[in-house]
């Protein structure tokens, strides 16, 4: 073991040592020997433990620590702190610029446990009021963890789209006479890319000089028609080349997934048809035009050639938001000011808000009385705002045993309620499936919420038996929310299809937790579209006195 990863092992010991308040200052010696080792010029390893004793910042007990950790491999005091620390907090304890006293405010005061749940919190702004933090330690936070994900290589949708858009800008400004393409994942709305791909119309060698001079583009490799290269930002960038005439031809091409392009080969008349639209490739392979977003390689040829391929929802198609949170919980603006925005900004008929259960005591819950003071001002906005509706919801938290977060009497009084999974996730699928059935079952809720808990890049989602909940949800009624954090992106669009087919409504919620969170809604669309959703199958792409019926005929079967 070399001096690094004993110091390493130290550090974390030390680490653990203070985020369990044991001993203070024997977690500052660890911390300074951890430092030391680190910076010896001679393999510790190769030293006796009198030796080792007699190196500054390491006394005798930390000197056994290390003969145990170099003849073991471990230590026994490091693995029973390991046994007692959930395993997304020692992550958490990794991510630069979070000691271990901020970790225990986000585990024990927050009931944080992995670093999905507090990227997530940062998007909340949930950790603004917590002790010890504030609005550029959030940031500070948000920031190292987005690089943390990044240094694996692989990017949520959201961001890229601002990269994507910038690059864009610079190609179309530095080639002015040609047209420029997004293709690949991008284009298709993947909700996890890898890398930017874009089609130039033009050659590679009448371009390159004034490619190489966007500074925020590294050109890594070059050939006749193609160059590859990585943005400042860390994200992968291939640019390919293609005569005009060809455009058609291509763009089909390195849209689509491999098993889509495939597909279609098969149907084609020839494996290379130069064309200039991509509706031309399609019409030869005697089929309508497939929107990228489908290009996946699933059932969409058989669609196709059916004549039922879905006509897309688009963010026209909604009429209003359901899902977000105020002042009165963890939100950022009062119910006055979204509901302004939503009616002003975003052109929406109506918003449901749904603030956090009294279980959710780190976003500040709402107790019963509270409940009753949030109506009463739902009540009087409702009065006082034109062409607006406010409808009364609540996120309740599906409880261990499936139960909802309140007694039917409270529960009844809102005009919707969001059922939502938010603690304990360990579970056999088994045991999740049922969890959620049994919230499902429960005459009060409308909406399933963030079905598998799933945080992109940072947090598997409980494992869940999918067909079983959605059936369950087509036999009682109840819609399944299309998260539209780019975060979550929960329900996965892949299950979408199979809702419809059940006769499952779908809402594609913002989650949002300030204004600017309304705007989330667009990535829920992208995903949407993806899963061949319609306007039809969308509960908040009904008007207002429709969803108002809606929520009355659920109440009214309890």
């Amino acid at each position: 073991m070399d001096n690094k990863a004993v110091s390493k092992k130290l550090n974390l010991l030390s680490q653990l040592i203070e985020l369990h308040e044991i001993n203070q200052f024997k977690a500052k010696s660890l911390a300074a020997a951890a430092y030391k080792i680190g910076k010896l010029p001679y393999p510790i390893a190769k030293k006796q433990i009198k030796e080792i004793e007699q190196i500054d910042s390491i006394g005798k007990s930390t000197a056994a620590k290390i003969a145990e950790l170099l003849e073991t491999g471990t230590m026994q005091e490091l693995e029973e702190l390991m046994a007692e620390t959930p395993e997304g907090v020692v992550e958490i304890l990794g991510i630069k610029g979070v000691g271990p006293k901020k970790v225990n405010v986000i585990w024990k005061d927050l009931g944080i446990n992995s670093v999905g749940e507090l990227f997530y919190a940062c998007n909340e702004n949930r950790l603004i009021e917590a002790k010890g933090f504030g609005l550029k330690t959030q940031e500070e936070i948000k920031k190292a963890i987005e690089f943390k994900i990044a240094s694996n290589g692989r990017f949520l949708y959201a961001q890229v789209q601002e990269v994507a858009q910038s690059v864009y800008e610079e190609l179309t400004q530095a080639l002015p006479e040609t047209s420029v393409s997004f293709t690949g994942d991008f284009r298709r709305k993947c909700e996890i890319i890898d890398g930017l791909d874009l089609l130039v119309v033009g050659r590679l060698s009448e371009a390159i000089s004034k490619l190489k001079a966007i500074s925020s583009i590294n050109i890594t490799s070059q050939d006749d028609d193609c160059i590859q290269a990585e943005h400042t930002t860390g994200i992968k960038i291939i640019i390919n080349f293609c005569e005009k005439e060809e455009l058609g031809f291509h763009l089909a091409r390195l849209t689509a997934s491999e098993k889509h392009w495939t597909q279609l080969l098969e149907r084609l008349p020839s494996p290379y048809l130069p064309v200039a639209t991509e509706e031309e490739i399609y019409k030869a392979a005697s089929l309508p035009y497939i929107e990228p977003e489908l290009r996946e390689g699933l059932n969409e040829f058989e669609l196709a050639a059916s004549g039922k391929l879905p006509e897309l929802i688009e963010w026209r198609d909604l009429k209003g938001t359901l899902h977000c949170h105020s002042t009165w919980s963890d939100g950022m603006h009062s119910l006055e000011e979204m509901a302004i925005y939503c009616r002003d900004q975003l052109k929406l008929e109506y918003m449901g808000i749904s603030d956090h259960s009294q279980s959710a005591f780190y976003a500040k819950g709402l107790k019963a009385e509270q409940i009753l003071a949030q109506h009463e001002e739902i009540d009087r906005l409702n009065a006082k705002l034109d062409n607006f509706r406010i409808f009364k919801g609540i996120e309740s938290d599906i409880l261990f045993d499936g139960s909802l977060d309140y007694p039917d009497e409270i529960l009844a009084t809102f005009d919707f309620v969001i059922a939502s999974i938010h603690s304990m996730f360990k579970m056999t699928e088994e045991k999740a499936t049922n969890r959620l059935i049994s919230a499902i079952e429960n005459p009060h809720t409308t909406i399933l919420g963030h079905p598998t808990g799933r945080m992109l890049l940072t947090r598997n989602g409980y494992p869940v038996d999918f067909r079983k909940v959605i059936d369950a949800c087509a036999a009682n009624q109840v819609v399944i929310e299309i998260n539209s954090n780019p975060l979550r992106l929960d329900l996965d669009w892949r299950w979408h299809q199979y809702a419809q087919e059940k006769g499952v409504m779908l809402s594609i919620n913002p989650d949002a937790h300030s204004l600017p969170g309304f705007l989330d809604t667009r990535y829920g669309v992208n995903v949407a579209r993806k899963g061949g959703l319609t306007a039809a199958n969308c509960l908040n792409a009904l008007n207002v006195t429709d969803i108002e019926a809606r929520f009355k005929q659920k109440k009214g079967g309890n």
